[in-house]
């Protein structure tokens, strides 16, 4: 009887500390955090697609400072001015559905840097943009990258303009699951947001209006336009007109202009 006194006493002291949560139960056979299970959550679907696809939850959070007295992160490389689109693919890109209920196919990333322009994570609220929120068709690539291009050739002197979300690698949902205020359509790669230009020349979205440098504005939605963009969405209060019908106004968009691309 006396022998197993200390066995009894070592399993209450297990109990113990997993009561007190120092020690870890192990894991059951049904654990329900598994993906696809029934009571994986919200974020159950997610974990369930791709690697490519999945913007995990860390990555919304703000970089990890650098360590005293290292170097900064060297910027992205910037693109010269007459590249057009370094990856396009070998087959035609393919914009599925609809831009509020599609997917992509086929698709072109977007550089993260260049000389006539920056991207902008709409979500981190920095530059440049993480990668996989910059694809889009081949069209919307190489006719921003050429209006761009064009800009930039005729305002030499202007800041560079801000790219901001396009689509997913593969399209599909873009809503505040991956981030920021999110989109409702962004989602079949015919879609891009360009930045307007800052009166103080600062790379970086405008917050309101009265930074917005708008003949530059005008001129940046006036080449959109002859470039064959099908529908510009600008803000309520930005004042820039355009084409009845392809050039809208709509709330939220005082701080860049929302174009979408035909399909080509």
């Amino acid at each position: 009887m006396r022998r197993a006194l200390p066995s009894l006493g070592a399993a209450l002291l297990v109990t113990g500390l997993l009561a007190a949560g120092v020690l870890a139960a192990p894991h059951s056979a049904t654990d329900d955090s598994k993906p696809g299970s029934k009571n994986a959550g919200p974020f159950g679907l997610m974990r369930d697609r791709p690697v490519e696809l999945q913007p995990r939850l860390q990555d919304f959070q703000p970089p990890e400072p650098e360590p005293a007295g290292q170097p900064a992160s060297p910027a992205p490389p910037l693109e010269p001015i007459d590249t057009l689109a370094p990856n396009l693919p070998a087959r035609p890109s393919r914009a599925v559905g609809q831009p509020w209920n599609g997917r992509l196919k086929n698709g072109v990333q977007v550089p993260a840097n260049g000389v006539a322009f920056f991207t902008f994570d709409s979500a981190l609220r920095q530059a440049p943009s993480r990668g996989w929120r910059r694809w889009g068709t081949d069209v919307n690539v190489t006719h921003t990258l050429a209006v761009i291009r064009e800009f930039h050739a005729a305002h030499p002197d202007a800041p560079r303009l801000g790219i901001g979300d396009l689509s997913r690698p593969r399209g599909g949902p873009f809503g505040r699951a991956y981030g920021g205020a999110g989109h409702a359509s962004h989602q079949n790669g015919l879609d891009v947001d360009i930045y307007y230009p800052r009166r103080d020349k600062a790379e970086k979205p405008p917050t309101k209006v009265s930074q917005v440098d708008r003949a530059l504005a005008q001129d940046l939605v006036d080449r959109f336009v002859a470039a064959g963009a099908q529908v510009m969405f600008v803000g309520p209060n930005v004042g820039l007109p355009g084409p009845r019908g392809r050039v809208q106004r709509l709330v939220h968009h005082d701080d860049h202009v929302h174009v979408r691309w035909p399909k080509g």
